[in-house]
């Protein structure tokens, strides 16, 4: 777990030296204030929460709609006829070179504008110092070879803009590792040859018909500037494809380049200290929210608020700072660590975003962040004092538990400190043998491991048919009486209503355990599913409700609801916060794509080489996936 403490000055330094993170050394210095002579502190680095509400939002928009325009006309000023013309009358000093090296300059400059245009947008700051160099060198161009007047002055335009404003561009650029650099450059390549490939077939002034190879050769030769076999008729075509080719060659050169000499991201990881930090908050003040214990997830990192009573652990998804639940600590401490929190957002150009968050947190987050929240759905919790298997509502519920009971399957609830270790790994193996892939769903309401070292409060539910288990469910603690869903898993092959024989058993063995309360699964737009159906609801509602009952066909968001609403819980409304509207729809998708909902296809190459028959790829060693679905294999939770 990366640690990141907001250093003020104040009561922080004890909970700044407690930071066991070497990564957080580096982020926090960026927060530390300036000494002046007077004795006063002057901040250093980027904008403080305060002051980035007296920003200027117009600017990064405007500057960068302009680089965009600047690159697009670049690319289609190509074209322009009377070019080469006026070239030609130089051209005697290196033939046929400057028109090239020319046109090629201009197509490199457009396609490196239009793509730094978005970082110019989100304040990076390495796309302002790019985007003013390559400024001045189109000026160059358009002043002195191709005497374009109209789109240089908007160019110097620009560029005093981006000089008088610089202080506007102050985001750090996006970690990624060296690696992603070697995988960009051969998609680049392979997308050059295609184009280049493309090209000769469409063009049709070749000499002669030409093998493939040979078209290959002169694609990979054109990308390096260098004429291949390849002659065309007439020329013309040929000088143009060396242009493409070029730009081509040069653009893959510099987005290489610039992929590889990124600072590498480091790996979240859960240090001891930072561990033990969370757990005590949660001693403290776990009551307040079920999604508390999930913020101990291996793969977050955490902000701590200046007195360290307080944190927020998150997670960078697709440039989104993704939290989920309440801040963890004392309510009085939240914006304490709401404010770190969004500087360090601005600082990478990250979009802050919370998923789950309760009333009272949408509130406090609002209010302090100036952010906007949205509804998402409603949480289910039982209060074991008043669930009872009797009564009609409860029917479906009974005939469920009691057909798998008949099928001689016995449930077994301990703690898993109460389990034996290898009793726990057999159960961790079987799981892992359930899933259907290896993507690993869940992040605001799954834990992600079973049994790991600190987990010993947590619950392990298991349904064995004649000594074999054939099913697992696991909750997390909730503050001191409560307990929290994690997840649920069974063997495909077993009886239907597991699940549900799992969860009354558990509720029925809840006041052996200290448990007064149990939180199940999360309903998406409860209300929306509920109130649509009923009569008198307005044509908005019932169609709002029309579309979710769609979705369902690939997301859970009709069965769950309906799967959580058999146990008569009560239900709490939980929260989705975010910056705008205009963020919404990226933020969306970075939350699809934490939860796992959306996976992004990888290739995987050990696996083709396990299949190839290949020699084994040397792995580095890792802990063995543990399922964390919070979604039932074959019937909703």
């Amino acid at each position: 777990m990366t640690t990141l403490t907001y250093r003020a000055p104040g009561p922080d330094k004890k909970a700044a030296e407690m930071s066991d993170s070497d990564e957080a050394g580096h982020a926090n210095r960026a927060h530390v204030p300036v000494a002046k002579a007077d004795g006063t502190h002057a901040p250093a680095g980027p904008p403080s929460f305060a002051d980035r509400r007296r920003q200027h939002a117009w600017v990064p928009r405007i500057l960068a709609l302009l680089t965009a325009l600047i690159g697009l006309s670049d690319i289609l000023g190509i074209f322009k006829p009377d070019l080469a013309h006026r070239l030609h009358k130089i051209t005697y000093l290196v033939p046929g070179t400057l028109t090239n090296v020319t046109r090629t300059a201009d197509v490199v400059i457009g396609l490196m504008l239009l793509l730094l245009a978005h970082g110019l947008r989100r304040r990076k700051r390495r796309a302002w110092q790019a985007v003013a160099a390559l400024l001045a060198f189109d000026i160059a161009i358009h002043f002195f070879h191709s005497q374009r007047i109209l789109t240089a002055s908007v160019a110097i335009v620009v560029l005093i803009g981006l000089l008088y404003f610089r202080d506007e561009f102050y985001a750090e650029g996006d970690q990624r590792t060296r690696w992603r650099a070697l995988w960009v450059f051969g998609g680049l390549i392979v997308a050059d040859v295609v184009i280049g490939l493309s090209y000769i077939l469409l063009a049709r002034g070749l000499v002669e018909d030409y093998s493939l190879g040979q078209r290959v050769e002169e694609v990979i030769t054109g990308l390096v500037g260098v004429s291949g076999p390849v002659q065309w008729v007439p020329e013309a075509r040929g000088d143009l494809f060396g242009i493409l080719t070029s730009a081509l060659g040069i653009f893959t050169l510099v987005v290489t380049v610039y992929l590889f000499l990124r600072p590498a991201e480091p790996r979240a990881r859960l240090g001891g200290a930072d561990a033990a930090r969370v757990r005590e908050l949660l001693v403290k003040h776990g009551d307040r929210d079920s999604l508390g214990y999930f913020a101990l997830r291996d793969d977050k990192s955490v902000i701590w608020s200046p007195t360290g009573k307080a944190c927020i652990c998150y997670r960078v998804v697709s440039g989104v700072m993704l939290a989920s639940g309440d801040p963890i600590g004392d309510p009085e401490a939240w914006p304490g660590v709401i404010a770190p929190f969004l500087d360090e957002a601005a600082r990478h150009a990250w979009a802050p975003a919370v998923m789950g968050c309760s009333e009272l947190g949408a509130e406090v987050w609002c209010r302090e962040g100036g952010l906007t929240a949205l509804e998402l759905g409603d949480e289910a919790i039982v209060n074991v004092a008043d669930f009872s298997l009797s009564g009609r509502s409860m029917r479906n519920v009974r005939q469920m538990v009691n057909r798998v009971a008949k099928h001689g399957y016995v449930a077994e609830v301990r703690r898993v400190g109460d389990i034996p270790r290898r009793e726990l790994d057999a159960i961790v193996k079987t799981t892992d043998s359930w899933r259907g892939s290896q993507t690993e769903r869940g992040f605001s309401m799954a834990l992600g491991r079973i049994g790991a070292p600190g987990d010993d409060d947590c619950v392990l539910a298991t349904a064995t048919e004649d000594g074999v288990v054939r099913a697992v469910l696991q909750l997390v603690p909730w503050g001191s009486d409560g307990l929290s869903l994690d997840l649920m898993q069974r063997d495909k092959g077993a009886q239907g209503g597991l699940n549900d024989f799992l969860i009354t058993e558990t509720i029925k063995a809840a006041s052996n355990l200290g448990v007064k309360r149990i939180s199940l699964n999360f309903a998406v737009f409860r209300a929306a599913l509920e109130r649509g159906e009923r009569i008198g609801a307005g044509p908005v509602l019932r169609a709002w409700r029309s579309v979710l009952i769609f979705m369902s066909k690939w997301f859970q968001i009709e069965s769950l609801y309906k799967f959580n609403a058999k146990f008569c819980p009560v239900w709490q409304p939980r929260f989705f916060v975010f910056p705008s509207s205009k963020d919404a729809p990226r933020i969306a998708l970075a939350a699809l794509e934490a939860e796992a909902f959306l996976v992004w296809p990888r290739l995987e190459l050990r696996r083709i080489a396990r299949k190839l028959g290949l020699a084994k790829l040397r792995r580095q060693p890792r802990r063995e996936p543990v399922p964390s679905e919070r979604a039932a294999v074959s019937e909703p939770r």
